[in-house]
This record gives structure tokens, C-alpha cells and sequence, in this order.
């Protein structure tokens, strides 16, 4: 049980830890700004522009004013790079939660299997005089897996909740990156 109350706190801390870091990406956005940002890029004003972003907490105008600062030299390649810095940081514990999906029912498993493995010693010991005491261990035993998966579930829906976030996080970002890169083309063709 010790391993599954460690395994239940990780949970926890990084569950709790991820629905503020989300919470605090909701406020940060700035829609406004974002838009303002990319009129002055459509324009041409790739200095007002990357003006009106530096300093801003939102992860879109981020990696925008990152591609700006490297309008005139490999600006695809700095987006990529920036928006894989912001997606790499969104995804930071998810791994450590998803780990805890797979092992906590296993531990349980293995809580379960090691404590009917000591009932049958008892039996084998004591006889089959008192059947009680072996079904009470039995019982005992299986509470580790019902731990296991008690952790496991929750975990699992927080998992796939911040797992979506990522996903529509960097669906978000590639409709900005890209719409900067063809503003930026038109330009350039039509120069």
C-alpha cells in the first residue's frame, strides 16, 4: 500500500500542479493584442509588431514575436523551435501521470497476488480447519487492487483532459505560425 499512496500523492501534486499551469495559460491569453500583432504583420510592420508582443504572457504571441525576431532569416525555423519549446512545456508532467495510469493497477496486482500467496501459506500451514481466516486475507489482499485502480482512474481522466488541451493548444498555434508565414510570403511577392 505505501507504493500506491506514493503513486496516489505524484497523482495528485501533478494533476493540481497542470490545472494551474492551465489555468494561468486561459488568463494569460490575449486575443486582442494577438490580432493587433497580426494586422501589423499583414502590413508589413514586422518591427511594430514584434514591439507591440515582447513581454506578452501568452504562448501564441510568444512564438509569434519569435518568428518576427527572425522575419528576414529563417523565420519557419524559429517558430518551429519556439512553438516546440511552448508545447514541450505544456506537456511537462504528463509522462509522470501517464506512468501512474499503467503502474498503480499494477502495484495493486501485485499487492493482490502477494497477499494471497501468504493466505495459501497460512492454509497450508494452519489446514482448512479455519477457512475464515483465509478468505479474510484474500479479502485483505484485493484491497490493493481496488487502490490501484481508484488511483488509476481519476488520473487517467486528467490525463486525457490535459492531453486534449495540448492538442487543441498546438492546433491553435500551427493556424497563427502558418498564417504569419503566408502573410509573410505575400509580401515578399508582392514586392
Amino acid at each position: 500500500m505505501y507504493p500506491l499512496l506514493i503513486c496516489s500523492i505524484i497523482a495528485l501534486t501533478f494533476s493540481i500542479e497542470r490545472w494551474f499551469f492551465w489555468i494561468k495559460e486561459k488568463r494569460a491569453r490575449n486575443i486582442k493584442l494577438l490580432i493587433d500583432i497580426m494586422n501589423e504583420a499583414e502590413s508589413g510592420n514586422y518591427h511594430n509588431a514584434l514591439k507591440l508582443g515582447s513581454g506578452s504572457k501568452d504562448h501564441v504571441i510568444r512564438v509569434i514575436c519569435c518568428g518576427l525576431a527572425h522575419i528576414e532569416f529563417s523565420m519557419v525555423s524559429a517558430l518551429e523551435m519556439a512553438a516546440g519549446d511552448e508545447i514541450n512545456r505544456m506537456k511537462r508532467g504528463l509522462t509522470v501521470l501517464d506512468t501512474i495510469i499503467t503502474i498503480a493497477p499494477l502495484l495493486g496486482i501485485l499487492g493482490t497476488v502477494t497477499g494471497i500467496i501468504q493466505s495459501f501459506n497460512m492454509l497450508e500451514q494452519m489446514g482448512v480447519t479455519d477457512p475464515k481466516a483465509v478468505s479474510g486475507g484474500i479479502a485483505e489482499a484485493l484491497i490493493t487492487t481496488a487502490a490501484g485502480l481508484f488511483i488509476a482512474l481519476p488520473t487517467i481522466v486528467s490525463y486525457n483532459y490535459f492531453v486534449s488541451l495540448v492538442e487543441k493548444t498546438t492546433k491553435n498555434l500551427e493556424k497563427y505560425t502558418t498564417s504569419l508565414e503566408i502573410l509573410y510570403q505575400k509580401r515578399r511577392n508582392n514586392q
